[in-house]
């Protein structure tokens, strides 16, 4: 069968490092419901502030990590695109961003107009959010929906504790592992605590016990991104064969005033270089291709960060990026992908 398409969606990135196309990006990305869970008057209001500073800020942050070919997220996806192509038999592999071009809506009515009727959706985002996974997902039906699309979609589930994920990512990072270090920061994306919260179908997670996240109940872990944050991280190192002492969780990329799940990544490299730690690894499970938040944020002001508060030495670990064996895994996990319409 050769009409069984698979689309990859990732986050997005702006068509180019000008402020105009950074602002444009970051309307589109911040006015979402489900990356700012505020009502639209207020969400508008708080955008609004946002952009007034923001825009000119974050296009330096681009232009220090953009590649000739356009931004690292985009083209590595592209990549990771490529790669699939050999991997999935069953037909078309496209890639779509949630923000910016190539639209979801761009991309699953292109396929339906070239008469792939079934399409497996692959939102790449090991853990679950609403921020990332729910928003993906929400967008294509509301195409599917607004345009009437006779298409069977199924989609991957999130697959932070699946063995094909994990194996990719150690042998991904067995290279920088087999060298000498003093310890591995595990750096996830952050999210504000509401999210976390108001997802808990118990109402009892997320209040003030170190335990909570490890102990989850299976309930409780399929909405969870800080329980399935953790999950991911003791998986690798058990896998990895990293000694218990030898490496933690943090998470980054905090924005605004509200309460965001912790460690603060940077708390914990002043922390670690304050305690004596010479040589750090930084991986990003969270991300499967390198972008700003990897490439500009851990590797240049984190490395620069940890060198001034007493380190010597920070290596940023690879994404998975477009690596043969997680091409060959993300195959085997979009077979997996149950029928949700």
């Amino acid at each position: 069968m050769t009409d069984h398409a698979l689309l990859l969606v990732n986050l997005g990135s702006p068509a180019s490092t000008s402020v105009a196309d950074v602002r444009s990006y970051l309307n589109q990305f911040l006015m979402d419901p489900y990356v700012i869970d505020l009502p639209w008057p207020v969400r508008r209001l708080l955008v609004s502030l946002i952009l007034i500073k923001r825009p000119e800020q974050s296009a330096h942050a681009y232009a220090s990590i953009w590649w000739e070919e356009g931004s690292p997220l985009v083209v590595l996806s592209r990549r990771l695109q490529q790669q699939m192509t050999s991997q999935w038999s069953h037909g078309p592999v496209e890639l779509a961003m949630r923000y910016g071009e190539p639209s979801i809506a761009t991309k699953l009515l292109q396929l339906v107009a070239a008469g792939h009727k079934r399409i497996t959706l692959a939102p790449l985002y090991p853990q679950f959010a609403d921020s990332t996974t729910t928003t993906v997902i929400e967008e294509a039906k509301r195409v599917i929906r607004e345009h009437k699309l006779d298409v069977k979609l199924s989609i991957l589930q999130p697959f932070y504790d699946q063995p094909e994920y994990l194996d990719a990512l150690v042998a991904s990072a067995k290279p920088h592992l087999q060298q000498d270090y003093d310890h591995l920061l595990l750096s996830f994306h952050g999210l504000p605590e509401r999210h976390l919260t108001k997802l808990d179908p118990t109402g009892k997670h997320c209040l003030k016990n170190a335990d909570c996240c490890k102990n989850a109940s299976p309930a409780v872990l399929a909405t969870c991104y800080r329980a399935q944050c953790l999950r991911t991280a003791a998986e690798f190192a058990k896998r990895a064969g990293v000694a218990d002492g030898k490496w933690s969780v943090s998470f980054q990329s905090r924005l605004g005033r509200a309460k965001w799940i912790e460690p603060y990544t940077e708390a914990r490299l002043d922390e670690l270089a304050k305690n004596g730690v010479k040589k750090i690894l930084v991986m990003c499970p969270a991300f499967v291709a390198d972008c700003i938040e990897t490439l500009e944020e851990i590797g240049d002001r984190g490395k620069e960060q940890f060198r001034e508060a007493g380190g010597e030495e920070l290596v940023l670990v690879p994404c998975l990026n477009d690596d043969p064996q997680w091409a060959k895994a993300l195959a085997t996990l979009c077979e997996r992908a149950p029928l949700a319409l």
